[in-house]
């Protein structure tokens, strides 16, 4: 694969994907090392072909889009819900999201505590 793509200095190079919620790949891009990750997830999006499913017009878009920190920007939030793709992207100095699946995203969420009748 090369040099650690982490270290500006050396030459290497990062592989973007985006795939299905089965893990198969649509769309893959290459890039330098030193190209923001932010600046790809619209690219991808882009580069998905028709995926057949239903009859009538083959699906070109995700429903959403879930992503790392790397791709966190407002400009990729708002180009991808103007395209009806509902972005979930981690935000900075906040913890990754793991899955789409509403029981991981339970287990991933705090319990909240209930006061009982006497307020303990």
């Amino acid at each position: 694969m090369g040099p650690s793509p982490v270290d500006r200095r050396k030459t290497g190079s990062k592989h973007h994907l985006i795939t299905d919620g089965g893990g198969i790949p649509l769309k893959v891009i290459t890039t330098a090392a030193n190209v923001n990750d932010v600046t790809q997830p619209l690219a991808l999006v882009d580069g998905v072909p028709p995926v057949a499913g239903r009859v009538g017009h083959p699906r070109k878009r995700p429903d959403a889009l879930l992503g790392d920190r790397g791709y966190d920007s407002n400009l990729n939030r708002k180009e991808l819900l103007r395209r009806g793709i509902l972005p979930i992207i981690s935000r900075k100095g906040q913890p990754d999201i793991q899955s789409l699946s509403p029981r991981s995203a339970r287990a991933s969420t705090p319990a909240r505590r209930s006061k009982g009748a006497n307020g303990t």
